[in-house]
Formats: structure tokens, sequence, C-alpha cells
């Protein structure tokens, strides 16, 4: 008795399809969807009026993606990246030990959640403090080691880091806080929390694993990272959550695949399952166009996406602190150009503004150098220290570093940078890689800068 209907069926769907199927088939000849992440419709979180974002490759600065970058938007709990940043810098520099003690004052105790929950004059470890803010977020954490650092004053602190951000060249961004709670002065964009999160694996990528720890226990209580794409994404190491009634739901995340590192930041979105999904396609994305230019493609995101913004919305004030769809993104063949390789026409994230320094007599060149590419394994405001990591490195890698020329140097931009030359762009890829999966954090070179 069900056949005649079964009929009816099977002939609706196939007149459908003989519809519908030029359609799909013109559009598949003319771009290449990420479809495997676009198989269900749903909101377009690119829409959303919070909504910013970008998509850089770390290693050169390009900007590969970008949408209201450089719009002002709350960072959130993402403030913490900057803070502990400071925390880098003064521990690298002597000022400042893990081990050292913080006794935590009234003014942190009484930060909302999300904290660590210690009452005032408990004492806390630099090194358990930092954890409770890269894994907890935790704002008394932030606040008391602020404190710590700036003889008492978070106010002071947060000048130090407006500071620091202004050089690194973030010149959209005001720091009032150490945590990120909510103030109308405290702002930032998408493209300068990508500086900062670059910065910070530039800089310091001794220190950078912090924002890898999935969990931290403390006192007996173990709490997981808010970052769930740790958990979910290979290669995803870092960096941090946010969110605020506010600013929406925040996120800035990097991760490394087949040697190439990828920056992510969205923010303005509207729950931590849209804007998680959101921050994987744009990876996902990201890394297959790096994969297909590595082939010799000449691809680029379709310009397509960087649509004018819409007037920007009021931004609002409130009061809650906590952690809690990229349009279809579409590859397109670049122009025919010669030998010229087609890339994205969004301006770059550069490194900050080189200052001139004395003029210092580098090493000479190895002899018969095998290629022009560098890896960069680190860089630090003492010369010792410089000289230490690269000791360290050429140990610990001796197999895949084995034909580079060790490098440090003169201080540029107030650091000694650690870099190992003379390799193909290939060997330094693969050097990357094999350092990243040891957890050491490192960035390709390409010739000339």
């Amino acid at each position: 008795m069900y056949q005649p209907a079964r009929r009816v069926v099977f002939a609706v769907f196939a007149a459908a399809a003989m519809v519908f199927a030029p359609i799909a088939n013109g559009l598949a000849a003319a771009q290449v969807p990420y479809a495997q992440l676009q198989s269900a419709p749903r909101t377009n979180p690119a829409a959303q009026p919070k909504y910013a974002a970008v998509v850089v490759d770390a290693n050169s600065g390009e900007v590969l993606y970008a949408k209201r970058a450089d719009s002002p938007r709350y960072p959130a709990s993402i403030t913490k990246v900057m803070t502990l940043y400071l925390a880098f810098e003064a521990i690298n520099e002597g000022r400042l030990k893990p081990t050292d003690l913080i006794t935590v004052s009234a003014k942190a105790a009484a930060q909302p959640p999300t904290k660590l929950g210690l009452t005032a004059g408990e004492v806390i470890t630099v090194d358990d403090a930092m954890k409770a803010i890269a894994v907890k977020s935790a704002n008394d954490m932030a606040v008391a080691l602020a404190e710590h650092m700036a003889a008492g004053s978070e106010a002071k602190f947060a000048a130090l880091m407006t500071l620091r951000a202004q050089e690194l060249g973030m010149l959209n961004t005001r720091f009032v806080n150490a945590s990120g709670l909510p103030d109308s002065r405290q702002v930032s964009s998408a493209r300068d929390i990508a500086i900062m999160s670059r910065a910070v694996m530039r800089d310091y990528p001794q220190y950078y694993s912090l924002f890898n720890l999935r969990s931290f226990t403390y006192r007996g209580v173990t709490m997981n990272n808010h970052n769930r794409l740790l958990f979910r994404m290979p290669g995803v190491d870092g960096l941090k959550t946010g969110y605020t009634n506010a600013s929406g739901y925040n996120l800035a995340a990097s991760g490394v695949q087949d040697g190439r590192r990828l920056i992510v930041v969205m923010l303005g979105g509207t729950s931590n399952a849209a804007r998680d999904n959101h921050v994987q396609e744009l990876l996902t994305t990201g890394f297959d166009v790096m994969r297909r230019r590595d082939r010799g493609e000449r691809i680029l995101v379709a310009q397509s996406l960087f649509e004018p913004p819409p007037p920007p919305a009021p931004l609002q004030y409130d009061t809650a602190q906590g952690d809690g769809d990229l349009p279809r993104a579409y590859f397109t063949s670049g122009p025919d150009v010669g030998d010229v390789e087609v890339v994205s026409s969004m301006k770059a994230i550069a490194d900050p503004p080189v200052k001139k320094a004395a003029v210092v007599k580098k090493a000479p060149p190895p002899k018969k150098p095998r290629g022009q590419w560098t890896v960069q394994a680190g860089a630090f405001k003492s010369k010792d220290q410089a000289k230490t990591q690269m000791g360290t490195i050429k140990k610990r890698f001796a197999k895949v570093l084995d034909d580079a020329e060790g490098v440090i140097g003169g201080k540029v931009d107030g650091f000694f940078r650690v870099r190992f030359t003379g390799l193909t762009a290939d060997d330094a890829r693969a050097a990357c890689k094999a350092l990243s999966a040891k957890r050491q954090t490192c960035m390709v070179v390409a010739p000339g800068r």
C-alpha cells in the first residue's frame, strides 16, 4: 500500500536534483567552499553588531581575513594576556621570580567571579597566580599580581599595560585594569589583540606554554581551561577567552599545523558554542589556505568577505564578567600576474617599528648556506639569556638545525632575537614543526625579514 507514495517521493527528489545540480556544479567550478563545516545552516556570527575578527599568519604577519578588525571593542578577560606579558617581562629581567609570594589585598579578594577565592591576607606564589590567571581566568589573582608588581597600585600597573601596548603597535587599546572587568574606558580591537598575541609568542616563547595548560590544581581543586579548542582541535595551544555582557563571547586562539602558525581573534560572539565553532572554522580555513599556497596555488580568502561594516553599535557598560558563523569561506584563484604571488589585500600586522640602534658587527654568514630562510626561537632583553636559549635549542634540536647557523644579532626594539639561518623554506618549516611539537614556540622568518 506504500508503493505509490514511495514513487511520488522519489520523483520529487529526482526533479529537485535535476533543477539544483547545474547550479551546484557551477559554484563548485568557480569557488571551493569550506563545505565540511557548513553542512547545517545557522545564524551568521559576522552579522552580529558586536562581531569583529581577524586571522593572521603568525610568521609573516599577513592578515588573511578581517572584519571590523579596528573597531573599538571590550577585550574582557583577554586583557589578562597583557597582564601576563608584563609578568613574563619582569621574570625575564629578574625583577620577579615564580617563587615570590604575593599577599592578597582586600581589593583583590573582593573581585567578582571568576576568581580563585583567596581571602585578604592569604599568600600565593607568582607561579600559581599566573596559572590561575591563564587557566581559571581568576580576577582576584590578576589584581593581586598587578598590585605586587606596581607597588600596590592596579591603576599604575594598568598605565604600564597601556604604555607597553602602544610600544607594541596596539594603537586602538587602552587598559584601566588588569583583569578585563567591565569599564567603559577599557577598549581594544581584534587587530590589536592579534598584535598582542603575536608579541607574547615572539618575545617570550619560553613562557607561552602557560596558555596551553588544560587544567590547574590548587589546594586539591582542579580547574579546567575555558578555552575548549585546546581539547578539541589538534594543534591549538593557546591563548585566552573572555566574556562580559557588553563584549559578548571573545576568544584569541593560536595553533600550529604543518609547521605554520595562525592567530585568530574573534570578539562579540553570542554564545560559547557559537564562538568556539566560528574560531575553529576560521583556523581550519586559514590552514587550508596555507597548505594550498605551499603547493603552489595562488589563492586567498575571497575578498567578498570584506564587506563594508555597518555603523558601529554603541558600546554599553555592564558589570557582569566571566568566561564561559563565519559567512561561508571561499577560496578563489588569484589573477594572472606572472611570477608574483597573490596575497590578501588586507594590511599585515607587522612587528613593532624598529628603533634605530648602533651598528653592531654581525657574525659572518656560513660559507655555503643551503638557503636564506630563518627560524626564530625567542627574543630576550638580555644577551646572556639569548645565548643560554640558543645553547639549549642547539642541544635539544641538533638534528633538525644541524645545517643552520645560530645568530644573535644586535638589540632591536629592546630585544636580542635567537635565530637559526641558512635554511631552505621547507627545512625552516620542518624545523619549526619539530620545535613546536616539543612546545618550543618558534617562527619561520622569510628572507629579508
